[in-house]
Parts: C-alpha cells; sequence; structure tokens
C-alpha cells in the first residue's frame, strides 16, 4: 500500500504554517501553534482519528488569534486533500456522535469534492479561557473548503463549553478515521457513480 501521507506550507503576510499528516499512523501529533486551547482540540482529532499530524503555526496573535486558526483549518484541509489523492478505496463518508458528560455533538463528513459546511453550535459563553469560540467556525470552514469536504457539525445538546467543544472535536477524528479508511470490498474504486471525486 502507498503511503497516505500529505505535507503543506502556507505563508501568508498574517500566518506561517506548516502541516504533515498520515492517514494511516498511530494518533500521534506534535502540535505548536500558540493557541493552546487549539493544540488540545487537535490532538483529540489525531488521536481518535489514528493520523498522525505535526503542525507549526506562526501567526499574528497580537492582533488575534482569528487568522491563525483559519489558516490551520484550511491548511489541515489541503493536507488531507493531498493525502487522499484521486480518493481510491475509501469509505468517503464518515459520522460520529460522541459524548461527553452532559454534552453531546454529532459530526458528518463526505469527501465529496464539494466544499460545505453545515455548522449549527451554539455555546453558553463566548471564551474558553482565552480562545473566542467564534473562531471554531473559521476553523471547520477553513478545512471544509480547502478539503473540498461537505462537513454537517451538530452539538445536540450541553451546557459545559469546554465539554461542548471537545466533543465537536473528538467527532471530527472520529468521522474523520471512518471516511478515509480503506474499505475492504471496494479496492481501488473510486466511491461516486461520476467515477471521479
Amino acid at each position: 500500500m502507498s503511503a497516505r501521507r500529505g505535507s503543506v506550507t502556507r505563508d501568508t503576510l498574517e500566518t506561517r504554517i506548516s502541516v504533515e499528516v498520515d492517514l494511516d499512523g498511530s494518533g500521534k501529533s506534535q502540535l505548536k501553534t500558540g493557541i493552546a486551547f487549539l493544540e488540545h482540540m487537535l490532538d483529540q482529532v489525531a488521536r481518535h482519528g489514528l493520523i498522525d499530524l505535526t503542525l507549526r503555526a506562526e501567526g499574528d496573535l497580537h492582533i488575534d488569534a482569528h487568522h491563525t486558526v483559519e489558516d490551520i483549518g484550511i491548511s489541515l484541509g489541503d493536507a488531507l486533500l493531498q493525502a487522499l489523492g484521486e480518493k481510491r478505496g475509501i469509505v468517503r463518508y464518515g459520522h460520529a456522535y460522541v459524548p461527553l458528560d452532559e454534552a453531546l455533538s454529532r459530526l458528518v463528513i463526505d469527501f465529496s469534492g464539494r466544499p460545505g459546511l453545515e455548522y449549527h453550535v451554539e455555546f453558553p459563553r463566548a471564551r474558553i479561557g482565552d480562545f473566542d469560540v467564534d473562531l471554531l467556525h473559521e476553523f471547520f470552514q477553513g478545512f471544509a473548503n480547502a478539503a473540498r469536504a461537505t462537513v454537517h457539525v451538530d452539538n445536540l445538546r450541553g451546557r459545559n463549553a469546554h465539554h461542548i467543544a471537545e466533543t465537536i472535536f473528538k467527532a471530527f477524528g472520529r468521522a474523520l478515521r471512518m471516511a478515509v479508511a480503506l474499505d475492504p470490498r471496494a479496492p481501488g474504486s473510486v466511491p461516486s457513480t461520476k467515477g471521479t471525486l
């Protein structure tokens, strides 16, 4: 089996980001972004997605974290798309429900080639520590656009903002793990009636 890895570097006037992913990893992550809460969330994605993830980011955090979080989402999407190649043999669709105490979230992903985000999450407060929860939408929008994936994110219940965010990212990891898995019943085939994704 050929290596399913992606490696991208994104340099702008606002951020400098490098991402490496291995879809057939063991869930290891090496993260350095200057945004501790986002690193905690991305570690969940790697661990529950069994994706090895190395990510380094430098951004204009003296302004705020907006550009950095959005560009990390874009870069991660770019790297995953590269790792998937022609998407031959993958399951394509993935979904997960994840609870954490009172919180429950669902994430569904389709590596359809058509970027789209449906994001239905209401947080009970505006910040988790010093992290602006509005930026999670920007992360997923950037990811969906770059990965050319349809992503539905729904928080079904929850009172604790940290729990809500964590269930979303754990579900993201689990849904990714399912979607990028190789389908033993359809080896080498593109999972689309069009023959391309």
